[in-house]
């Protein structure tokens, strides 16, 4: 797995946030506001107890003024001493009491404001990262996949973007304020008593110290936990993708003991996560605590023996403002073991990221639109994994004609079909298309000149109009109602309850194999593209549906280019060239009747299926 210091991955964060800095900026500025606010209340503890124990000398000439918190201080004690000439103690004490509850209105007022600012923050930077793993995941090659696990790959798209929203975005609300609220804090606890503030500060890195230990083993945790859950997941995709055979083989028990050993597994490894975390809370409040006390005890003895300059009230007065600093302090902790368990989600999510795009587009690329002449492979080989799935392939497809390749399963039939689109790229010999070698064509405009009909139709848990539709922008019901036609699908279109509004189902599971197949025709013949690629289009379907589609894609093919791949030989008896392939490689060709006659791997296939 590829993994990144620290500093690389907050610096991929930052890539994140840098579009939302306008909220960013507008976060922190409220909060420091509303740290003012919150601090100016805490400060005035210092007169309250003084009013009330009559410690405080009435100051009753009003100092100058000046930009100073001494200054500030002593002018505001001067306004409560008239009160008390005036008015009484009672009222000062009311007058203080007032100042208090304003203040934090305010402070809540502005921490509203700093979290108004926050939310598009957060709530964007997950949805850039979800969009940029989808725009990925789309663009990777279809090579990539084959060594993945599907409910791996969902497990990154979603549980670890989770993760990452959860364990690291909540994380930055603490870096945003946090930070502020103990700088500006320990600010006034140093113009309050810098000797004792540099006592606290000797203590705060120890107590540091012990929950960084704690945390070291968060982040290996929890990449685990997340692989286990991305196994799960693949599990169960499996099941409902299996559920068929697994129930034809009475195979449940099986299917439940080896779902439930690993949702053991992944559960143990949360277990022990949970119990890291749980640990943070507890831990920072009892270290909090324990500084606290000594701090008190330290600070309470230098007051008792007159060697501090705090008196009593000013001396309670540090305390509560250090009390305030321990609720940050403890979030601060509480965030580190987040973002721990957050960046192993980070790690996973860039395992994706990273994947190099195999399939890659030149700069000076050329746009194409139209298809003329020919296309050709020329010395073509391709291999997977140093071993060879394709060798020295030579074969021209004129336009117009139809080009049939047949084989045993495994002979490289798909893989050649596969390489025109550049759904894999080889690096022997060349591919040309009107003389221009597709590696120097836009890829948008080369998969734009081609149309797929596959074995497994291909539909979304859409409308029968959006499945038809699909990837041809624009196109009104008139048309989707043409395509429809022609592939011999209208009919049973009209029949069901909504027409072309009808929903399909996961993977067009409300329709039968043939019709599914007629959408996925019907969607080729909307594209109307001047190359065809059929991938066994008919082998899964019955004699009644394998009529339908045949006469389908006999409309699809007038005046097109086609390649079809084909196990059933009575469907490609015209084609203009019959291409017999074996490990990899043509050693067969030509017309239906002249392979007849050949009496080679062709005649044998053709006499298997006739028996």
């Amino acid at each position: 797995m590829l993994t990144l210091n620290m500093f690389s991955k907050i610096k991929i964060i930052w890539q994140y946030v840098r579009p939302y800095k306008w909220n960013a900026f507008g976060n922190i500025s409220f909060n420091i506001i509303q740290i003012f606010f919150s601090l100016f209340s805490l400060v005035l503890i210092g007169p309250f107890l003084n009013i009330l124990f009559s410690s405080q000398t009435v100051v009753t000439e009003m100092p100058q003024i000046a930009f100073s918190a001494a200054a500030l201080k002593e002018y505001f004690y001067y306004h409560i001493g008239q009160l008390i000439i005036e008015q009484g103690k009672p009222a000062a004490l009311l007058f203080v009491s007032m100042v208090v509850i304003i203040m934090i209105f305010f402070k809540n007022f502005f921490l509203y404001f700093a979290n108004f600012f926050m939310a598009p923050l957060r709530n964007g930077i997950v949805k850039d990262i979800r969009n940029k793993i989808y725009k990925k995941i789309l663009s990777l090659p279809l090579a990539y996949y084959s060594e993945e696990r599907k409910g791996d790959i969902i497990s990154r798209i979603s549980n670890d973007v989770k993760e990452i929203e959860w364990s690291v975005m909540r994380s930055l609300e603490t870096a945003f304020r946090d930070p502020f609220t103990i700088l500006f804090y320990l600010a006034a606890m140093i113009w309050m008593s810098p000797g004792l503030t540099l006592f606290l500060l000797i203590l705060l890195p120890l107590s540091g110290a012990i929950i960084g230990i704690a945390g070291r083993t968060l982040r290996r945790d929890s990449s685990d936990a997340q692989a286990r859950l991305g196994t799960l997941l693949a599990s169960a995709e499996e099941a409902l993708s299996g559920l068929r055979i697994i129930k034809a083989f009475n195979a449940q028990r099986q299917s439940q003991t080896r779902f439930y050993k690993q949702n053991q597994a992944y559960t143990k490894v949360m277990n022990r996560i949970s119990r890291k975390q749980y640990l943070a809370s507890p831990m920072s409040e009892v270290l909090g605590v324990m500084v606290m006390i000594i701090v008190m005890y330290y600070g309470g003895s230098m007051v008792l023996s007159n060697e501090s300059d705090l008196s009593p009230e000013e001396f309670i007065a540090f305390i509560a403002i250090f009390s305030q600093i321990i609720t940050p302090a403890k979030a601060f902790a509480s965030a580190f073991f987040e973002i721990k368990k957050g960046l192993a989600s980070i790690d996973r999510v860039n395992v994706i990221m990273a994947a190099e795009e195999q399939i890659t587009e030149k700069k000076n690329a050329i746009s194409i639109d139209r298809f003329d002449t020919n296309i050709e492979f020329k010395n073509v080989s391709f291999k997977y994994k140093d071993i060879y799935v394709l060798k020295n392939i030579n074969l021209t497809i004129s336009k117009g004609k139809t080009v049939a390749l047949v084989g045993e399963s495994g002979s490289g039939k798909s893989t050649l079909a596969d390489l025109l689109p550049r759904f894999y790229d080889i690096e022997e010999g060349e591919i040309l298309i009107d003389g221009t070698n597709i590696k120097d064509l836009k890829i948008k405009d080369l998969r734009g000149l081609m149309g797929n009909v596959n074995q497994d139709a291909i539909l979304f848990n859409d409308t029968v109009a959006n499945n038809i539709s699909f990837g041809t922008e624009g196109a009104d019901g008139i048309s989707i109602e043409a395509a429809a036609k022609i592939a011999n699908a209208h009919q049973f279109i009209i029949e069901t309850e909504k027409k072309y509004q009808t929903n399909v189902g996961d993977r067009g599971t409300k329709l039968s194999g043939g019709q599914r197949q007629r959408l996925s025709i019907a969607r080729a013949v909307l594209k109307n593209p001047p190359i065809l690629i059929l991938d066994e289009a008919t082998s899964a379907l019955d004699t009644e549906s394998e009529k339908l589609v045949q006469d389908a894609l006999t409309h699809l093919m007038e005046n097109r280019t086609s390649i079809v791949i084909a196990h059933r030989l009575s469907t490609i008896k015209n084609a203009d060239t019959i291409c017999v392939l074996s490990k990899g490689k043509i050693i067969e060709r030509g017309l239906h009747a002249e392979l007849i006659k050949q009496n080679g791997v062709y005649k044998k296939l053709h006499d298997l299926q006739s028996f």
